[in-house]
């Protein structure tokens, strides 16, 4: 009986330990999914009238969902640093313990004559301990290797809080640089699409009377094939035009975590100008650069762990001394003294260490090595990042101003041909086709712009400079405060446009 019993017993417990994978219900997905949706867009500001380029940037800093993974990176980091902080202080063990049995413990005694034993009982049977038996003490103990290890690991902990940082400076230049883009495609967008939707409608209405002129007897077929090639031209390069358009907005919604489908309006600039270069030679700004740059940071950040993982490896190989003291009670009520006090040293040497101590070391050594090469590979990253960011911002500002210059003389066209349609001297076709040459102008000209924009914030977060002040973000901001602080930030480095209160005027392009 006992030995089926035990064997029911064996096979419950065996059981019980036999676990399989256990998949997600369609019902539990959904609830999670429906959960992280909600949320994605839970607690933020209300997005009230047109957007601005400050106040994109300002909502993609505090609400944008990458930049809140690094926050929370951050966090961790923190946290855990604060766990290897208590490593430093003594072991504290506090412990309880009750012991029982149905009878007494007994014991006897044999005689011993010239360390040999005689069998005979020297004493009656006796005890000395209760059947029943509580015993408390607290242990303090302090390793001091372990001492040793903890502090410098505490202090590598801080370097990964200061990696994350890092990191975090590293995706909000990369967040902005994105915004800036995508504000700009939407301000482009929302002022040329409906102009090149009406635009597409003439020139299907073109396309349509050149096929109704080529199949006149006196109409010259190449002259009508040639017209409706360029109409074709014209209307490919739309095309690509608003397939580059149509998207910036969802883009800018992504980035300022509006849900998508949302509507929203983005503020068109009364007047803009060309952003300047930031007011620094390219060595001055390889200097900024080198030194702000979070990659070579992080880079350095992780070197320094690396020397002290070799000074971990020395204390390792080290003996230790560990020093413990205890108060302790028993409640045996045969015991003389019930509480007392215990304290003790013991050393202690792990003599495999000191055999891999030439392991690690080279281990420690081969890695700082290939610290050394990533820093110098990434310093040339920066130095060619810098040279290629200036370069193309220059290239930006010559592709705007010819871009601006040829818009200008297209429109100067247009006003000879609308002058030469009122007086009969040209067909109504050139006229339609340097409208729409027009019109493909104006959004080039914008593209340029964006372009420009574009090369700016690329140059900007080239030589490492934060888009805000040192210690503004720490989550609690609201987004007005954000977007001041980026405006005199930005302003001060040559981002010059300015919006007009009401909607009432045009807005306009200038130099």
């Amino acid at each position: 009986m006992r030995a089926r019993l035990i064997t029911l017993l064996f096979c419950f417990l065996t059981s019980g330990c036999a676990l399989r994978p256990e998949v997600l219900s369609l019902e539990q997905l959904s609830a999670y999914s429906d959960d992280k949706r909600w949320r994605t867009t839970i607690d933020q500001e209300p997005l009230n009238g047109p957007l601005s380029l400050y106040e994109a940037m300002a909502r993609a800093l505090k609400y944008n969902l990458d930049h809140r993974v690094e926050m929370m990176e951050v966090a961790l980091r923190e946290q855990q640093l604060s766990v290897a902080h208590f490593s430093l202080l003594p072991n504290i063990v506090a412990n309880s313990g009750y012991d029982g049995r149905n009878n007494y413990s007994g014991g006897s005694s044999v005689e011993l004559l010239n360390d040999n034993v005689t069998g005979q009982e020297s004493l009656r049977s006796s005890t000395s301990s209760d059947k029943d038996i509580k015993t408390t003490d607290i242990t303090f103990s302090w390793h001091i290797l372990d001492f040793g290890l903890s502090y410098i690991r505490a202090r590598q902990a801080s370097d990964q809080v200061l990696i994350s940082n890092e990191r975090r400076r590293k995706v909000i230049n990369r967040i902005i640089e994105d915004v800036r883009t995508a504000y700009w495609k939407a301000v482009a967008a929302d002022r040329t699409m409906s102009q090149l939707r009406q635009l597409n409608g003439r020139v299907e209405e073109a396309l349509a009377n050149s096929r109704k002129l080529s199949q006149r007897a006196d109409a010259s077929p190449l002259t009508a094939l040639t017209y409706e090639r360029e109409l074709r031209e014209i209307q490919r390069e739309m095309g690509n035009l608003e397939s580059e358009l149509t998207t910036a907005k969802a883009q800018l919604a992504a980035l300022v975590n509006v849900s998508p489908g949302e509507s929203f309006r983005v503020e068109v600039p009364h007047w803009y100008k060309t952003p300047r270069i930031l007011g620094m030679s390219a060595d001055a700004m390889i200097e900024q650069a080198l030194v702000s740059r979070s990659e070579l940071r992080e880079v350095a950040y992780n070197a320094r762990i690396n020397r002290r993982e070799a000074e971990a490896a020395i204390l390792e190989m080290l003996p230790g001394i560990s020093l413990d003291t205890a108060p302790n009670f028993n409640s045996n009520d045969f015991l003389f003294n019930q509480y007392w006090v215990t304290w003790g040293a013991k050393a202690s040497w792990n003599l495999i260490k000191v055999f891999s101590y030439p392991a690690r070391r080279a281990e420690v050594d081969a890695k700082d090595e290939l610290l050394d090469a990533r820093a110098l590979a990434v310093t040339m990253a920066i130095m060619t990042q810098v040279h290629v960011s200036r370069a193309r911002l220059i290239h930006a500002r010559r592709k705007y101003r010819v871009a601006q210059d040829f818009f200008d003389v297209q429109n100067r066209i247009l006003r000879q041909i609308r002058a030469a349609l009122d007086a009969g001297k040209v067909s109504e076709q050139t006229a339609i086709r340097e409208e729409m040459n027009t019109l493909v102008a104006r959004v080039k000209l914008d593209l340029a712009f964006v372009e420009l924009q574009n090369a700016f914030a690329n140059a900007f977060a080239s030589v490492g400079q934060d888009p805000f002040e040192d210690g503004l973000l720490t989550g609690e901001e609201t987004v007005r405060e954000l977007e001041v602080q980026l405006r005199d930030k930005w302003r001060a480095l040559g981002d010059r446009h300015a919006y007009l209160e009401s909607g009432v005027r045009k807005p306009s392009v200038r130099a």
